[in-house]
């Protein structure tokens, strides 16, 4: 009767989707995806709930020197080398009753920052790029940034929002707002009446 029970599927977790995305990234940069295949397939892995979700989003990219199974049934890929050497991959920051300008290096592939009655901008104009993901867990309590995008970057706003009478969120400029062509930016984070405004352009380097 054991063998007969439907296999348990696992959750997709950050570290898994991030896996995927390098693939997709190193897929276009190689010509294998065109940018309108490659934000698809994004699409795709950002709304992902389980690992199973995957097989599909690089189906026709299997290559065994970048992938490798991350499930007894290869239902789940994983990237096996690791992210280019162009810069941190990670940040992490605390803004305490101040403001601060952030330059995020090209390489990075997630900024984490906690700010409590502060905040700044965070400028992101160098590290954008075709198929380059970048997520900004920004944690903030009566605080907010300012965030400057290049043209074509689409904005995804996953950030959980808690204010009264609107006085929480992210406000994306419709200029900033663009197609996928030139990158991903993913927000999380916890929002206490405060928020994030995303705009075009860039501010002075930190």
């Amino acid at each position: 009767m054991s063998d007969m029970a439907p296999r348990k599927r696992l959750r997709a977790g950050d570290a898994d989707r991030d896996a995927v995305l390098q693939v997709l990234q190193q897929a276009h940069a190689e010509g294998r995806l065109s940018v309108e295949e490659m934000v698809e397939r994004q699409d795709q892995v950002l709304r992902a709930e389980f690992l199973d979700e995957f097989a599909g989003v690089v189906e026709h990219l299997r290559e065994e020197r970048d992938l490798v199974a991350v499930n007894d049934a290869a239902s789940a890929v994983r990237c096996s080398s690791p992210p280019p050497a162009t810069g941190a991959s990670e940040r992490t920051s605390v803004t305490f009753l101040s403001s601060r300008d952030i330059k995020i290096q090209p390489g990075t592939r997630r900024y984490q920052n906690f700010a409590w009655w502060g905040g700044g901008t965070i400028d992101l104009t160098s590290a954008m790029g075709p198929g380059v993901v970048i997520t900004l867990e920004l944690h903030a309590f009566m605080a907010g940034y300012n965030i400057c995008v290049p043209t074509g970057v689409q904005v995804l706003d996953e950030s959980l929002q808690i204010g009264i009478m609107g006085l929480a969120g992210s406000d994306v400029n419709r200029e900033a707002s663009g197609d996928g062509s030139n990158g991903t930016v993913i927000l999380k984070g916890f929002l206490w009446w405060a928020g994030h405004k995303i705009q075009l352009g860039s501010t002075r380097p930190s």
